[in-house]
């Protein structure tokens, strides 16, 4: 039998009012000792097809997320959520404040994705492709096997008196660790920022950004908290992603599962002892050997059941398998399964009115959301009577209002702009000439609107302007106009 993953202590009963069954994984978490401190988890490193895949998958997710900040799209960032600024770039697109509507129905539409994904197929998201299990699993666990070793030779380590070797491997260890938070830090800025600005940062003087450093400080040391010291608490107390999973997956959800019809009763192996005789004396294909509670980076026995700590990493797969194979019984005593798969036997994906529900929402809003990105205007213009400005009557009669214009140019291109009245005979002017709006920039002027008295039917009228390009309409903006009260007209 292998070791446990987490540090054990015997500690007296605690002597609260409550009794805790501590041999009951219910009664208390996984990773706290009796008086409620923390066991660190020494995982064991995992083998297998699973592993071998979800490596290939992580180097993949690790190139996009580092090479990201500096691919351009048409000259626009791969990503981008520049906050300070506004401005958002989605596979080169460029967003904007005023595509409020886009991204509102780009996060329901992540969400909703989020539900259909949990509902049939468990957290595999999690498993796979979540940042903090690539990272840490993928990167710095594996930094520290290198450096430390297997769990045996960490809990060596860590147990041994502080020496130059041990001092040595720490400083190494922990030394890499802020390098990498450092990168991993500087590349979230550089998502939030833009790569431009950070290369900015780092190469112009430090006086000048002492905001931006000061940035990259806090995410360094945010990050070498959470890989080195945080770890699996990250997913287990701040993500709220596995406690929604109780309220979306069900029976039929594909999750990683114990198949305990063929592995109960749990029995050790005996020297010698065929199956059948195992099996007929009511012991089970587990051999409670525990392997799959020493590879678990959350430190759970999944034989007790999908839990809340469990991230989907198949590492316990891997494991188990490797047992079943060594012992001359089939795999998959752990394996993808629904709960209700089990109990029947079956080993596919049950498409339940519930997913079907998931999915008409998920097609629903996807099809809002291609209708808003095919009908999004190229110019955003917004046309506005000038604060604290009244109507002035010219000497010729005519009456006249000033606004103020702002138009953001979305493109990527250059786009020279000529407005135009709409719907009333008017004169209206821009001031120092129609503007040509800049890629990705936003460019404000003043509007001079003029009515004859005659073309005023109220004191407050709605006027349409229409943003033209090259003869090609852009948008249409309504504003208010005010004039003089027609008390003839007046009720």
């Amino acid at each position: 039998m292998s070791a446990s993953p987490i540090e054990t202590k015997d500690q007296p009963p605690s002597g609260s009012v409550k009794t805790v069954d501590w041999q009951d994984f219910r009664d208390h978490l996984a990773t706290a000792d009796q008086e409620g401190r923390r066991m660190w988890i020494f995982a064991r490193q995992p083998k297998g097809r699973y592993y071998t895949a979800r490596k290939w998958v992580s180097y993949l997710l690790l190139a996009i997320m580092f090479v990201g900040p500096f691919v351009r799209i048409n000259g626009n960032p791969l990503l981008l959520v520049n906050v300070v600024e506004r401005k958002f770039s989605v596979l080169g697109q460029m967003f904007w404040p005023q595509d409020g509507a886009v991204l509102a129905l780009s996060l329901l539409l992540f969400l909703t994705g989020i539900a259909v994904f949990t509902a049939a197929f468990g957290r595999l998201w999690c498993g796979w492709t979540c940042p903090q299990t690539v990272l840490m699993e993928m990167v710095f666990r594996r930094i520290e096997y290198w450096i430390e070793g297997d769990v045996p030779r960490q809990r060596a380590l860590r147990a041994a008196p502080w020496s130059a070797s041990k001092i040595a491997k720490k400083v190494t260890k922990h030394g890499i660790f802020l390098a990498l938070s450092f990168l991993i830090g500087n590349t979230l800025l550089a998502y939030i920022i833009g790569s431009d600005a950070l290369f900015k940062i780092i190469t112009d003087n430090p006086a000048k950004h002492l905001v931006g450093l000061a940035f990259m400080t806090i995410f360094t040391l945010i990050f070498y908290g959470i890989f080195a010291l945080f770890r699996e608490q990250a997913c287990t107390f701040i993500c709220p992603y596995g406690r929604l999973q109780s309220t979306l997956i069900d029976e039929n959800s594909i999750v990683v599962a114990y198949d305990h019809k063929r592995g109960e009763k749990r029995d050790h192996l005996h020297r010698r002892e065929p199956f059948d005789q195992r099996h007929a004396r009511g012991a089970g294909d587990c051999i409670d050997c525990r392997q799959c509670v020493s590879v678990c980076p959350t430190g759970i026995d999944i034989r007790n059941g999908t839990q809340m700590e469990c991230v989907h990493c198949t590492a316990c797969i891997d494991a188990c398998d490797s047992v079943m194979d060594k012992v001359g019984r089939p795999r998959g005593l752990i394996r993808y399964a629904s709960l209700d798969g089990i109990e029947k036997g079956e080993r596919r994906l049950r498409v339940t009115p519930r997913i079907l529900g998931y999915c008409t929402v998920l097609l629903a809003l996807g099809g809002i959301l291609a209708a808003v990105l095919l009908t999004r205007s190229d110019v955003d213009a917004t046309l506005l009577r000038a604060p604290g400005s009244l109507f002035q009557q010219s000497p010729d009669g005519k009456i006249s209002n000033l606004y103020i214009l702002k138009l953001v140019n979305k493109t990527v291109h250059d786009l020279p702009v000529e407005l135009k009245l709409e719907n009333l005979d008017g004169k209206l002017t821009v001031m120092g000439g129609n503007p040509t709006v800049p890629a990705q920039q936003l460019t404000q002027g003043s509007v001079l609107l003029e009515l004859a008295p005659d073309k005023l039917t109220a004191s407050t009228m709605d006027v349409v302007v229409g943003v033209y390009s090259q003869g090609r309409l852009l948008d249409r903006v309504k504003t208010g106009f005010v004039g003089p009260r027609n008390d003839a007209s007046s009720p």
